[in-house]
């Protein structure tokens, strides 16, 4: 921790003055502020890129040094002629300052907390808050793209540029991007075999080319989402019917959980006891559960649709039906509740929510988060009014959602110690990580016994049949492999990002849910897929859109004969 910035200070201003008096007595040709400016960002903002590349090829028995030699070589003269491309005039002061900002906020990213800014990251992070963007923010980051960053981005607007005529100028211009394109397409059919080769099993790697695919993932997604028609709306299921053959209203409580992983809960067998407060209360935990993708723009609404992981795609998603559209097309009581910035991605838009206040009025929130005990009240007024014979209650909760974990928990919940109390979470320890986001796993935990000790007395006092399911919505890394947070191309995202807990408790009166039966299906591999069967088997809404061989409860249901099998899938099942 900086405990005194005056040094830095006083480092970072004599720096930058004398950068500034050297530069103002030379004068650079614009192809010279290109060739300095791509070397800086291809040897030191790349960094991370070529560390990856040189440790792929060279774990092959057979790679070449001139090979190896040819990807530093290529990766300058693509960026040279990137530059020399579109800086021209006026421009190219401009162009180079925010490739080298840019590059260095990315560098930041990806060497502190391994994150990789593709298609996913880019929607993730324009579908952030402020609140959680701010979350990022440390003095590390400051310090860091001010010395690696900001100096020499101070040192391009200062130099002073050689005035050419302009045809001189197009010609020097064209010669050198002409020898860096005639030098790219000799290492290409030199080396082509080789970087198939490569990039055949290491398809990540170009996901750490920076700044330039963020710029491709940027455009890609401002594309699709601002200057894409959208669908026509789609209905799956025009008539679900709900089938309860008893007198007793129902209430199912889905928790979806945020960044929880799998492994760090001691219901399957972690050391800490991190479900210490559920772990008597009969709740069945499912042990290989994966997630549909690795960060909750897209796990969550993948989560809810009909669509399945491999074929899911957002805006398809959002142009149909989802899981809770069709439950309340059955006749359920749908209310979603969100304690994560108040965005359910989509989810909720055509059914009943309400958003957690995050004023400070609210002893359980700071101003800009809340914990997610304050999920309860609106829960509990809820339960208090029911209103229909089958109600769906989804509790949307901030989780264990970093790298900030040490304000998902309030202090006297601290059960692991010594934690971090830092953004940074790179610069503590590593039991000090996982320590705090142990504590916002037990936290998580508690919430739930809350939870399950509401619907207990609603069952007792009012002889309702309750049921919670909990699952999460992706999982996080805490430093494996110098990986943090979560969001990694699936393809090559590590387990700890995509296997997630999923939990689920039933009251005593559901007698059809054969706990037994539960457990002994509790380690069936599933995932974010067999979420929308279960659901709907859960709560009896039957629809054209169950498929029986997902809902990995069907068959403790069958013996009681509230659940008609199945004979082809997509096929109208009563429940």
């Amino acid at each position: 921790m900086i405990t005194n910035d005056k040094p830095i200070t006083h480092f970072i201003k004599q720096s930058a003055i004398s950068l500034v008096n050297r530069i103002r007595n030379h004068r650079y040709s614009a192809n010279q502020l290109i060739v300095i400016t791509s070397l800086y960002v291809a040897f030191v903002c790349n960094f991370p890129f070529l560390t990856r590349a040189i440790t792929a090829i060279t774990q092959t028995s057979d790679y070449s040094f001139l090979f190896l030699l040819s990807v530093p070589t290529l990766l300058v003269s693509l960026i040279i002629m990137i530059n020399g491309t579109i800086g021209v005039g006026k421009l190219l002061k401009p162009l180079l300052i925010l490739t080298i900002l840019l590059s260095t906020v990315l560098l930041y990213a990806t060497a502190s907390y391994g994150v990789v800014f593709d298609y996913t990251m880019i929607q993730n992070g324009a579908e952030t808050d402020s609140a959680e963007a701010f979350s990022y923010l440390n003095a590390h980051d400051i310090v860091f793209v001010i010395l690696v960053g900001g100096i020499p981005a101070l040192g391009i607007f200062f130099a002073k540029v050689k005035t050419q005529s302009w045809s001189r100028g197009l010609k020097a211009r064209s010669a050198l991007v002409a020898s860096h394109t005639i030098l790219v397409v000799l290492i290409a059919s030199v080396f082509y075999a080789n970087y198939a080769a490569v990039g055949r099993n290491n398809r990540e790697l170009l996901a750490y080319i920076t700044p330039y695919k963020f710029v491709d993932a940027t455009v890609k997604y401002t594309k699709r989402h601002y200057f894409t028609t959208e669908l026509p709306f789609k209905t799956l299921d025009s008539n679900p019917l709900l089938e309860i053959e008893d007198d007793k209203a129902r209430v199912t409580v889905l928790v979806v959980g945020e960044t929880a992983r799998a492994q760090n809960f001691s219901l399957n067998g972690y050391s800490h006891n991190t479900n210490q407060y559920t772990e008597d209360s009969g709740i069945v935990s499912f042990t290989k559960v994966s997630s549909c993708g690795t960060a909750t723009a897209v796990s969550l609404p993948c989560m809810f649709s009909r669509l399945d992981r491999q074929t899911y795609d957002n805006r398809t998603a959002n142009a149909q039906q989802n899981l809770l559209d069709i439950a309340k097309a059955a006749g359920t009581d749908v209310l979603w509740i969100d304690n994560n910035n108040g965005s359910c991605k989509g989810v909720c838009a055509r059914v009943n929510s309400i958003d957690i206040d995050t004023g400070i009025a609210n002893p359980l929130c700071d101003g800009e988060y809340c914990f997610d005990e304050a999920l309860l009240l609106p829960l509990q007024n809820k339960l208090d009014n029911l209103s229909a014979k089958n109600t769906l209650i989804v509790l949307h909760m901030i989780g264990s959602h970093g790298p900030t974990y040490y304000k998902r928990y309030p202090q006297d919940k601290a059960v692991f110690l010594p934690d971090c109390q830092r953004s940074d979470i790179q610069h503590c320890s590593e039991q000090e990580i996982v320590n705090t986001y142990d504590n916002t796993i037990a936290y998580t935990d508690f919430v739930l016994n809350k939870i399950i000790a509401r619907l207990e007395k609603l069952e007792s006092d009012s002889a309702v049949q309750t049921a919670m399911l909990y699952i999460s919505d992706h999982g996080e890394s805490l430093g494996e492999k110098g990986v943090y947070l979560h969001g990694l191309p699936y393809a090559f995202a590590p387990q700890e990002q995509t296997h997630v807990p999923m939990l689920f408790w039933q009251n005593k009166s559901l007698a059809h849910q054969d706990n037994d039966c539960i457990k002994s299906v509790s380690s069936e591999v599933i995932s974010h897929d067999n979420l929308f069967d279960i659901v709907l088997g859960i709560t009896s809404v039957s629809s054209t859109q169950y498929i029986e061989g997902r809902d990995v409860l069907s068959k403790c249901r069958a013996s009681d004969g509230l659940l008609a099998a199945a004979t082809e899938p997509n096929t109208k099942i009563l429940l």
